[in-house]
């Protein structure tokens, strides 16, 4: 299985029996499936999303929006739920190419990726356990 390390961006080949192991960068030592959303930046984006392996979710934020706040704690506790999905956060503010590059419209908006490719969209507030149920419909 092929990771990428949201804080350098190396590739670390990690066998699959191993993944729940607490897995760290072999570059940098950074967790590489921390049970957290991890925050990613614009540059780092386009790797990680086409050489992670496993399903990757997105949370398209903004500081200043309300219900982005008020998800938050939901994708926080859907992450410790989902520990087969990584689950990063952009900020659409850091990030305006990212979110012009997936036509962000309106925020929050989840996008789940497998193998680089957008494979399903939702956009509003949604408790933790919703957010799973829905991305695993498309795994």
């Amino acid at each position: 299985m092929y990771l990428v390390c949201p804080s350098c961006t190396a590739t670390n080949r990690i066998p699959n029996e191993r993944l729940r192991d607490e897995p760290v960068c072999g570059k940098c030592g950074h967790a590489l499936m921390a049970a957290h959303p991890v925050a990613i930046s614009e540059q780092a984006l386009p790797k990680f999303l086409s050489q992670t392996e496993l399903p990757v979710l997105i949370d398209f934020w903004a500081a200043w929006c309300g219900p982005c706040r008020a998800m938050a704690p939901q994708f926080e506790q859907a992450a410790q739920m989902a520990p087969d999905i990584r689950f990063i956060k952009v900020d659409s503010d850091a990030a305006p190419l990212a979110s012009q590059r997936y036509g962000i419209r309106s925020i929050p908006t989840l996008l789940l990726v497998k193998g680089g490719q957008e494979i399903a969209r939702q956009s509003g507030v949604m408790p933790a356990a919703q957010i799973v149920a829905w991305a695993k419909q498309y795994l």
